[in-house]
């Protein structure tokens, strides 16, 4: 039966190896999928049962829209996800495989009615008393789900008599199952256990929802979450950590198989080209592949974000599922040019080369940092490394929305001190390079606010390192500044994964002069870019040491 559905066909139809409107991760998921439903798959199946049962009540429930039933009315990815979802199971049984279901998708794709399709089917079929839930930004977002569950509802005449719809819930009187949609905004996530949840535009919330709703899940055998939401601009989201997670599952760096994830997104070739290509659309909007009226108004978009730079972060996050941060906020480099020249974490790379710091040794009290570069064949390499007061991390993680003990365990800053930093650990990490990587230090370039104690200590130590003080000011910073975002852009600058230092790119913002140079302004900035100022320093020291040579100087005070 499951080889004549179209959500079969629709997975066959996106592996297709001339098919460039579907993005490589998709292609992964569905040829994963169609391994399990060709029985190709040791330990799971496609139960033909549940299959024809979702059929069943999908062809009962007629689309508000349309005047069809809903098996004819979705999206052709919308059943896909839908059977994947409620009918992968553990062979020979009914227990879902599939945990967390995650749906990447744009704007105006019926990405509602797909889960109210979702939620009406498991309020039929789940365990008696069961519960359901919707977390949302706010109340009204999570009742949109509620909305497209009762116009369902009231045009299925067949259902409508099994259902009572109120303000606050939706009942199923056949299960006594109840569904009820929460506001982030407004209520409290925890002590409600739930059979299954929709997280709702998940890119604009924390991670605390979606980690409740899970947690009350753990003692339940059969349980389900499904995570939606478009690209949002802000780095630190929960959606974002969900579909990177999910790339990785499908990428088979993690072996979990509880997750199905669609992620309609262009691939990074296409990132470029989004002013005129128009599969970087269509990868991100499913819907428009058969519907050129909606390609057409998407393409009309798009012309007017080429035009205007005000338009060019809603177009892109919310029709594109590209990450951007528009320049109109004095953006520094948009995160996802960033992102490109992400490399992983390799202490033997660096033996034997010479590098050049850059420190940025702020308020005692804040963040604090160290960067190292080395410039080889044409391309800039660099490892940032961040320093925070110990007792100060769950602070700055609440104040600032970032999950600085995650980057702690990453490697990606040490916590020293107590309530102000401890500079001797900073001072102690900068004179080991030499001895813990085999590199040669040539030079460190420092701003000389809070740093004269730190660069005697460490001139006069028995390994002393060169320092050099570097004004921090437009007419001096902005050659390099614009170099290292031009070796961003073309992706001939390369750094060792680093979220915080992500964050910090992300959060930079930039200040012309009334010369028009440029530099990063830390008063503008929307939050921590001790990282990137300390790695514009590095970049400014090995420009004067090693690519300009005598025709670039050095200002020192």
């Amino acid at each position: 039966m499951l080889e004549t559905t179209r959500a079969y066909k629709y997975a066959q139809w996106c592996i297709d190896s001339g098919n460039g409107i579907v993005g490589r991760y998709v292609k992964k998921q569905c040829r994963q999928w169609l391994d399990i439903a060709d029985g190709k798959d040791s330990e799971l199946e496609i139960n033909e049962g549940e299959a024809k049962r979702v059929k069943g009540i999908l062809s009962l429930a007629m689309h508000p829209d349309f005047g069809v039933n809903l098996y004819e009315g979705l999206e052709d990815y919308a059943l896909l996800f839908i059977f994947a979802v409620l009918c992968t199971c553990k062979r020979g049984t009914r227990e879902r495989v599939y945990t967390i279901g995650i749906l990447e998708i744009a704007r105006k794709n019926f990405k509602t009615f797909t889960s109210a399709a979702i939620f009406i089917v498991l309020m039929l079929t789940e365990p008696r008393f069961a519960r359901l839930f919707s977390v949302a930004p706010d109340y009204k977002l999570s009742s949109e789900l509620r909305l497209a569950v009762r116009k369902i509802v009231k045009s299925s005449p067949l259902l409508e008599k099994h259902f009572k719809i109120n303000r606050d819930m939706v009942l199923c009187k056949l299960t006594d199952i109840e569904y009820t949609p929460l506001a982030y905004s407004n209520d409290r996530m925890d002590g409600k256990l739930a059979n299954a949840f929709l997280a709702d535009e998940d890119g604009a919330m924390d991670t605390y929802p979606v980690e409740a709703m899970t947690s009350s899940q753990v003692t339940l055998k059969n349980k389900l979450g499904i995570i939606i939401s478009t690209k949002y601009p802000n780095e630190n989201n929960d959606f974002d950590d969900r579909v990177d997670y999910a790339k990785k599952v499908l990428d088979g760096v993690h072996g979990a198989k509880n997750v199905f994830a669609l992620l309609y997104e262009p691939d990074d070739e296409l990132i470029n080209d989004w002013e005129s290509n128009d599969s970087a659309i269509l990868q991100a909007n499913p819907a428009a592949i058969n519907k050129p009226e909606m390609l057409a108004n998407l393409i009309e978009k798009r012309s007017l974000a080429v035009l205007y730079e005000n338009r060019r972060e809603n177009f892109l996050c919310k029709h594109c599922n590209i990450h951007y941060r528009s320049v109109g906020t004095e953006g520094y480099v948009p995160i996802d040019r960033v992102q490109r020249c992400r490399i992983p974490k390799d202490d033997g790379w660096w033996k034997g080369r010479t590098v050049y710091l850059g420190c940025d040794l702020s308020l005692t009290e804040d963040n604090t940092a160290v960067a190292m570069v080395t410039y080889d064949d044409g391309k800039i390499y660099a490892r940032v490394l961040g320093f925070l007061p110990e007792d100060k991390v769950e602070g700055k993680t609440a104040k600032e929305g970032f999950d600085y003990k995650r980057s702690i365990a990453n490697g990606e800053c040490i916590p020293c001190g107590d309530e102000i930093i401890d500079y001797s650990v900073v001072e102690d990490y900068i004179l080991s390079l030499e001895s813990t990587l085999g590199v040669t230090v040539a030079d460190s370039a420092w701003d000389r606010y809070n740093a004269m104690s730190s660069m005697q200590k460490i001139e006069g130590a028995d390994n002393p390192i060169q320092c050099t003080m570097v004004k921090q000011h437009s007419s001096v910073l902005h050659p390099a500044t614009k170099l290292l975002k031009e070796y961003i852009l073309r992706k001939t600058f390369f750094y060792e994964e680093n979220r915080l230092l992500e964050n910090n790119f992300e959060n930079a913002r930039c200040t012309e002069d009334t010369n028009l140079n440029k530099y990063v302004n830390k008063k503008k900035s929307s939050g921590k870019v001790d990282m990137v100022v300390a790695l514009i320093n590095a970049v400014y020291i090995l420009m004067e040491d090693e690519m300009l040579g005598n025709d670039f100087v050095c200002q020192v005070i």
